[in-house]
């Protein structure tokens, strides 16, 4: 963190990745609230001028109760946002997160917190059909408030279609 700050790196990311870069683990699900407010806290202490999106973990956000909390926790120790992984069905979580001052990046296309869902880590939204679920997702996140999408092994035409249907936000 010291290292990107002295570099003007301009935003980190403290992943729930961290469940199998740092931690061992062989998927990101053992990763907890507490993991990613201690590191998220470590990051800020070593770094002042990089915007902090913190992940939440998997189910930390299952109830709209869960995601307040879990969200605080991690804003309250450095993050400037948070991210979350789903589609259309995150709606409300976004639009409440977003209307108690919380900045939310919604992670869509091959999410790892479900990688089990989809048998793997694999390409997602091959087909049109498929494309178009996701497009209808994304719409559904931002009209709920999402400042972010970051999208994840999708074709890389369907994610330039949606950069362009959504030119007011970024997407990654």
């Amino acid at each position: 963190a010291k290292a990107m700050e002295v570099a003007k790196i301009d935003t980190i990311l403290i992943g729930d990745s961290l469940g199998m870069t740092v931690q061992g683990h062989d998927s990101t699900l053992p990763v907890t609230v507490a993991d990613m407010a201690y590191h998220t806290a470590a990051v800020r202490r070593s770094n002042q001028y990089a915007f902090i999106m913190t992940d939440l973990p998997f189910m930390s956000y299952a109830t709209l109760g869960d995601a307040l909390v879990n969200a605080k926790t991690v804003m309250q120790v450095g993050a400037q946002m948070v991210k979350v992984e789903g589609g259309a069905w995150l709606a409300e979580t976004v639009a409440v997160l977003t209307r108690n001052g919380i900045p939310v990046c919604v992670h869509l296309g091959l999410t790892p917190q479900s990688v089990h869902v989809f048998g793997g880590y694999k390409l997602q939204a091959k087909t049109r059909s498929a494309a178009d679920q996701l497009i209808d997702d994304c719409k559904a996140v931002v009209e709920a408030g999402a400042a972010l999408l970051l999208l994840e092994c999708v074709p890389a035409q369907l994610g330039q279609e949606i950069s362009e249907l959504f030119p007011n936000i970024p997407v990654i």
